[in-house]
């Protein structure tokens, strides 16, 4: 584990997904901090029944494997006429994104009611199996009835944040961040990082 170099301190991004990791990046690019990514081959099992349950047992599980500390996500789309479905299962509602799209507007034909959140639990813990750090923010809006835009990933392209006119893979990078359910997370996750570089440094 890296410590006490401020220069040098690593935190590893639980995470195989592109997206999320490009996220996070371009973020937390001005902390003084590495970020690698999480090595291939390493399976968690998500039991939790909350996002923040999930991002805390892969912060712990991978600080854990890899020695190091570790920065976890657990994200997803809740629908209110789905009873808040796909919710922790977001990622597993289909085969890819294209599946899971397809499926959620095949679950919403009959429905009147779109609305929805997208919800993001951040959780950062260390090797010793420690949780420094738990933030969670999220984004209302609702479930338009086809896919628009080519920007973002997962079901950017069928959620339209309240307000805005625009689903998520519309909007811009810079926009998406400052009004999305991950950019508002990390937000409230940056400042509390940086009293916890100032400690270790």
């Amino acid at each position: 584990m890296i410590k006490n170099n401020i220069n040098s301190f690593l935190i590893v991004i639980a995470s195989s997904n592109a997206g999320k990791i490009k996220e996070f990046q371009r973020f937390l690019y001005d902390l003084p901090i590495k970020i690698d990514v999480m090595p291939k081959g390493i399976e968690i099992e998500e039991t939790g029944k909350t996002f923040r349950e999930n991002a805390r047992i892969k912060a712990l599980a991978v600080a854990k494997l890899t020695g190091n500390f570790a920065l976890a996500d657990d994200s997803g789309l809740q629908v209110e006429a789905l009873g808040g479905a796909p919710g922790v299962h977001s990622a597993r509602y289909g085969i890819n994104d294209s599946e899971r799209i397809l499926r959620l507007l095949r679950e919403l034909q009959c429905k009147t009611n779109r609305s929805a959140s997208f919800i993001s639990s951040l959780c950062i813990a260390s090797p010793q199996g420690e949780v420094l750090l738990e933030v969670e923010g999220s984004c209302d809006g609702f479930i338009t009835k086809k896919p628009r835009g080519e920007r973002g990933f997962g079901y950017d392209p069928i959620f339209e944040a309240d307000g805005i006119g625009l689903t998520f893979a519309e909007m811009s990078i810079d926009q998406k961040q400052k009004i999305g359910h991950r950019g508002i997370a990390l937000s409230l996750l940056k400042p509390a990082l940086k009293e916890l570089l100032n400690f270790y440094e």
